[in-house]
């Protein structure tokens, strides 16, 4: 088998699927990509054993055929490479064991020792239920704004995830890690037929860094088990996250008079440089709001270091003084692209609501809600 690529263009390929590869394999035959060669296509194959991700690209080739090569040394060795095409064909190894792939560009000769690829697994099949289509940009917007507040308990594996929930009106993206739980709705997206399910983490964040360049459209295609993603030449498929996805709404204070609208940039910094003087165990950050100044309290009494900041805001609503975590004000805002935020409460021992102000579509909705700390 001899097949012609282009460096760059095998690079990008590599770059698309090897995120799923982890170093610490029970399986030796999936720190491999698979190369599977058909009319002129390359197809290359990347899994965990939990997610398959495949991409295929243009070659030219004298015959079809599959191999197994090693993942890392051969992507760093394509990296090497600018734009140039490179000659790549399999050869028998010189003691008769085994199999090597000969690499050649414009003057050297390279070679690399393959593995077995007929013990690479089969690629899940499974019969589709339900089916959905939604288009890149709004994936990756959707991605971008949840995938950080997912929770890293394995022991609440529902939260590891993020839920999908498609609507006759409306979709929703869900994440929660029980200190802090993110909405991102979408009402130019609608199914016919309700359906839901718990996407994991791992797949998802790949999928976020190749989508966020595109318009294009992704078929998701899914049952109670599985889920395939259709992308341009990208096809990528998961396990589902098992479970029951908690009543999120339940959480989402419906009263809350007391209303915060400040500057996203300005909170943001205030908040980063009052919590170099926090506790590190709590990260507290104390919000009191009198009037139209925002008082930020931090402080750690173990090394007596301690912030007391005064910020312009607007405020509407009574006195208040509440605790939130400085580490997921910071992750929540700096997520949001908004020049204003809003921030809604109600108690001291109640739920903090952020909203943007300005910058969404007027088809999207994000809700980000923080837990109080309470305490010093």
């Amino acid at each position: 088998m001899k097949f012609i690529v282009s460096s760059s263009e095998l690079q990008k390929a590599l770059q698309t699927v090897s995120g799923v590869i982890s170093n610490s394999q029970s399986r030796p035959i999936l720190e491999n990509f698979l190369f599977e060669i058909e009319k002129d296509i390359l197809k290359i194959t990347a899994s965990d054993g939990e997610t398959t991700l495949i991409t295929s690209l243009e070659v030219r080739s004298d015959a079809e055929g599959k191999i197994a090569v090693p993942a890392k040394i051969f992507q760093e060795f394509v990296k090497t490479y600018g734009e140039q095409p490179l000659t790549l064909s399999v050869k028998d190894a010189e003691d008769g064991n085994g199999k090597l792939l000969e690499i050649l560009d414009e003057k050297d000769n390279f070679a690399v020792a393959l593995d077995h690829a007929e013990d690479y697994p089969e690629i899940p099949e499974f019969d589709a239920a339900q089916s959905v289509t939604i288009s890149a940009g709004i994936l990756s917007e959707a991605l971008n704004n949840t995938l950080f507040a997912t929770s890293n308990d394995s022991l609440r594996p529902v939260m590891t995830g993020v839920l999908f929930q498609f609507k006759e009106d409306e979709t929703n993206f869900v994440s929660t890690d029980s200190h802090r739980l993110v909405v991102y709705k979408r009402t130019d997206l609608i199914n016919a037929d309700p359906v839901e399910f718990i996407m994991p983490k791992k797949p998802l964040a790949i999928f976020k860094s190749i989508l966020a360049s595109s318009n294009d459209e992704v078929s998701i295609e899914f049952n109670e088990n599985m889920a395939k993603f259709t992308f341009g030449n990208n096809i990528w498929i998961c396990r589902l996250i098992d479970g029951k996805y908690p009543n999120y709404s339940a959480v989402i204070p419906k009263e809350n008079p007391n209303i915060l609208t400040i500057n996203r940039n300005l909170l943001l910094n205030s908040i980063r440089r009052a919590s170099i003087m926090s506790n590190k165990s709590t990260n507290q950050v104390r919000f009191k709001l009198s009037g139209n100044i925002l008082h930020l309290h931090a402080e750690d009494t173990e090394f007596a270091n301690k912030a007391d900041m005064q910020i312009p805001c607007d405020y509407n609503g009574e006195d208040i003084n509440i605790g939130f975590s400085s580490k997921f004000l910071t992750e929540m805002l700096s997520v949001l692209s908004a020049d204003d935020i809003t921030m809604k409460m109600s108690q001291p021992n109640r739920p903090g609501i952020i909203e943007p102000v300005d910058g969404l579509e007027d088809e999207e909705k994000i809700l980000m809600l923080s837990m109080p700390v309470i305490g010093m």
